[in-house]
Parts: structure tokens; sequence; C-alpha cells
């Protein structure tokens, strides 16, 4: 039985959550999916470690040597990287299609993190109910 375009999105928040949990070794505070055709659209809120977030802070109060947001940055750029294969496995078993490219971005000052997904195809999705 197909999947409502909810229930894909749904799964898609549970795959990235799952991911950022076992492989980066923490969950966010928050997750959002949006389905648009062939493209996911996936917000993280709260995904920062204590010690990542006093990293950022140091280099926010002026206390570090002012590179504390870039270096988490880089940090997360390589993690995410290694981490790709099993974040395509997740995601692309909970859309139901491949995926062709992914780009990532997270803000240290704030703790959110952006994912766009391009799939290969479109998900094969139930029609929306008429009321």
């Amino acid at each position: 039985m197909l999947k409502s375009q909810g229930e894909i999105e749904a799964a898609v928040c549970d795959a990235v959550s799952r991911f950022q949990q076992e492989f980066m070794g923490r969950g966010p505070r928050n997750v959002h999916a949006h389905l648009v055709d062939n493209r996911l659209f996936v917000h993280l809120e709260g995904v920062l470690t204590a010690a990542e977030q006093r990293l950022v802070e140091g280099h926010a109060g002026g206390d570090g040597n002012g590179r504390g947001a870039e270096l988490l940055k880089q940090l997360r750029s390589h993690l995410f990287g290694a981490g790709r294969p099993m974040l395509e496995s997740l995601v692309s078993e909970a859309a139901g299609s491949a995926l062709v490219t992914v780009h990532h971005d997270i803000s240290p000052m704030n703790g959110e993190e952006v994912l766009v997904i391009t799939l290969a195809a479109a998900p094969p999705c139930r029609d929306r109910k008429r009321r």
C-alpha cells in the first residue's frame, strides 16, 4: 500500500534522527521534513553536543581563539561526509527512492542544521483524502 506524503515525511524524520543519534552521537531536539516533488527539505534543531556548544560559546564570548564556529562547521562537514552512506541508506529506504544529491549546512550559533536532498524520482504517494 502506498504511503501518504505525511507518512513519507515522518519516515524521513525518523531516519535522519536515527542517523544523528547513531552516527553523530546525539539526536536532534526537533526535526521536520518537507517533500516537494523529488526534493526533501529537512530542518533539525538542537543538534549540538554540550562540548560543541562550549566551543561555539567560547568563540562568541571572545574567550577562545575566535575559530570555534569555523572548526565546528569543518568537523561536522567531515563527519557528515564519512557518514553519508549510512544516511543515504536510511533516507532512501524511508522515502522509497534513491538519493542523487545531499546538501548540508549547520548554523553553529543556534544549533540548527539543514539538509536538501534530491531523490532519483518523486516517491509514489497516496492521494490526499478530500473532505
